[in-house]
């Protein structure tokens, strides 16, 4: 059973909840709802789920960091003007939470994701004392009940659209769950002892857990956090002693701390290179396939295994990868 709990969450200024739902504001008779979502990936499935009876916008662009991110005055006027605000959740957005509280309260429709997964689907890593882990999408099955709670938001919001709402999001999960059953094949067939995924930041721990691979992030869940020397020698032994041969740069991250990696395993008379870039906290360029959540995952999901000895083809799933033209 789904619930909301409170005291899952810390809260900016000590005030937020997991789902914020207020009565919208009218709107023309028969116009799309207006919709506004911080993140690409939260914008896509509602893009997906709602057809032609939403208009969505994003509030963050490809490569932006959302853990940091500070909403600007033409942002928050975005916020105000939407009818229906939608949000990750879980604290990715953390510095817009205060906004995103002061929207709800004037009386529009505000909801998060991921806040409203079970929470059986989520992990809550010991070293964020009780926080879940924000980076739900990164499990096609966590993305496929998300669309589920998105079917729900906006079927609540505008009654007369529950039908549409309802097969479109029966659709996309058909084409979710194939994306799904590509990430299992190609994933699967990492050798075992390369089955080790060391990436920039902590964003892939639900991808670890649903296809079985090792994760470990230089950084913590959070791109605030600050890897530090131990942490980075501690790697470094890590990848000397298993021979693993790739690190993954990100998209949203700066590649120091893994350029750091590469350079002290060398050191040590290990080659490690650098297996791709992945999309962590941001989608690809609007207009592109991985500037879809889908186009993203295929991305990752095809990076990580050709990286680490799997077989995947270079054109990803649908064939639509960049990195094959």
């Amino acid at each position: 059973m789904v619930r909301v709990d409170l005291s899952r969450r810390a809260v900016l200024a000590g005030a937020a909840s997991g789902v914020l739902l207020a009565a919208g504001g009218a709107r023309a008779q028969g116009a799309p709802l207006n919709v506004v979502a911080t993140t690409a990936h939260v914008g896509d499935l509602v893009r997906n789920v709602g057809g032609d009876r939403v208009r969505v916008a994003n509030l963050l662009g490809e490569g932006v960091d959302p853990h940091s991110y500070r909403l600007t005055r033409s942002d928050t006027a975005q916020l105000m003007r939407a009818d229906v605000v939608a949000y990750n959740g879980l604290l990715l957005e953390g510095k817009m939470t205060d906004a995103l509280v002061r929207v709800a309260s004037a009386g529009k429709t505000v909801f998060a994701v991921a806040d409203a997964l079970p929470e059986e689907l989520l992990i809550a890593p010991p070293e964020t004392e009780g926080s879940f882990d924000p980076h739900v999408w990164m499990d096609v099955k966590n993305w496929i009940a998300a669309a589920g709670v998105v079917r729900d938001r906006l079927s609540a919001r505008d009654p007369a659209g529950a039908a549409a709402y309802a097969a479109n999001a029966a659709r996309h999960v058909a084409e979710l769950e194939v994306l799904d059953a590509y990430a299992r094949r190609v994933l699967g067939a990492v050798p075992e002892t390369a089955r080790v995924l060391i990436t920039a930041h902590d964003a892939f721990n639900y991808l670890g857990r649903a296809y079985g691979l090792e994760v470990r992030g230089i950084q913590g869940i959070s791109t605030e956090s600050e890897a530090g020397l131990r942490e980075i020698e501690g790697l470094v032994d890590l990848l000397v002693a298993r021979r693993i041969g790739a690190a993954f740069v990100e998209s949203s991250v700066t590649d120091r701390n893994v350029r750091a990696l590469v350079e002290g395993a060398a050191a040590r008379g290990h080659k490690v290179a650098i297996g791709g870039e992945l999309y962590s906290d941001a989608l690809g360029a609007p207009g592109t396939y991985e500037g879809t959540y889908i186009g993203m995952m295929d991305h990752n999901l095809t990076t990580i295994a050709r990286a680490l000895g799997g077989e995947a083809p270079v054109a990803g799933h649908l064939g639509r990868l960049a990195q094959a033209r």
